[in-house]
């Protein structure tokens, strides 16, 4: 097979028709379907399994896989890499969809740049509709893992295509979901070549940008958060000693933005000042506003006051004005 296409299934009744389509009506033909279903509670599955009746020619290549229990999006990404035999992994969310031509496109610039990490760009979909993300065009590994690491790209695990040979002893960190996309940095780190390719064939849907903050919110995410930063600067370190020091601290530091911008409690602020402080030396040299840099600095130095007043001030007006 060209393509293995992961995809993990929870929950989502509403939308896994449209993404399921979207992937049988691809233009590449060798690819090979993998459906992780984690337990779902609603009638995903039967979306699931009605759809694909409508494409038998696609059968022979559709694998459904189903977990006991419920374990969480990385492991069943985890799932889907253990059966997969395609040449490349891509992973789709199953609230998503992609455009018909994408994993043709995606392979054959693969193919033609002998790249084994591929990124491009996306879509974000709102409810009154969508606009286009254009990513950067690096053109060697260590240009594109500094601007993941600084925030310039994104790290998400859907807009890329990976040749399977780099997840080699890597994988996603079961029970530690939120920041599990994280382990696309470590891909990154052991790739050869690389290439961008301008298209926007990935449409990732949001009908909550709110609903981001409320997880943040949540003590179990703040760990699991933290847990995925330890572990992916730890392996970064390992690999490459003190080549990327400013690079990790400022993906410490946007990561850890997180916890300050939209938690208002003074456990959440300790939390921030106590998780990496080595970072901190870069809070005025990393490239991001003043506003920020400001606002990190008044953590670090244990202001929490002011960290307060800038989130009712700023966060919570926004969010109150936007009504997300």
């Amino acid at each position: 097979m060209k393509v293995s296409v992961i995809v993990p299934i929870y929950n989502v009744e509403r939308y896994i028709a449209r993404c399921v389509k979207s992937l049988m009506e691809q233009t590449l033909q060798e690819v090979e379907y993998i459906f992780v279903d984690d337990c779902a509670t609603d009638k995903s599955m039967d979306v699931l399994k009605r759809t694909l009746n409508e494409y038998p020619n696609r059968k022979s290549n559709v694998r459904i896989l189903k977990h006991k229990e419920n374990q969480g999006l990385p492991a069943a990404r985890n799932t889907g890499l253990k059966s997969a035999t395609g040449k490349y992994i891509f992973h789709c969310d199953s609230d998503d969809y992609v455009e018909s031509d994408m994993l043709k496109r995606l392979f054959e610039f693969a193919e033609e740049q002998h790249a084994d990490y591929i990124w491009s760009d996306y879509y974000v979909s709102l409810i009154d509709g969508s606009y286009y993300k254009k990513q950067p065009g690096y053109v060697d590994v260590d240009q594109a893992f500094r601007g993941l690491l600084c925030g310039e790209m994104v790290y998400n695990v859907w807009n890329k295509l990976v040749r399977k040979d780099l997840y080699n002893n890597i994988f996603f960190p079961s029970g530690n979901a939120m920041g599990e996309d994280m382990t696309m940095i470590m891909l990154l780190a052991c790739a050869n070549k690389v290439a961008y390719l301008h298209y926007g064939g990935y449409h990732y849907v949001t009908t909550n940008p709110g609903a981001l903050t409320k997880k943040i919110c949540n003590e179990k995410s703040l760990k699991e958060l933290l847990y995925n930063i330890k572990r992916t600067s730890d392996f970064v370190s390992e690999k490459f000693g003190n080549r990327y020091s400013y690079e990790l601290s400022c993906f410490k530091l946007n990561i850890k933005w997180s916890i300050l911008a939209f938690n208002n409690d003074i456990k959440s602020y300790k939390l921030w000042h106590d998780s990496f402080p080595e970072a901190n030396v870069y809070i005025f040299k990393q490239n991001v506003s003043i506003r920020i840099k400001l606002v990190e600095w008044c953590a670090s130095k244990g202001l929490y006051w002011l960290v307060k007043l800038h989130y009712l001030l700023v966060i919570k007006f926004f969010y109150t004005i936007t009504g997300k």
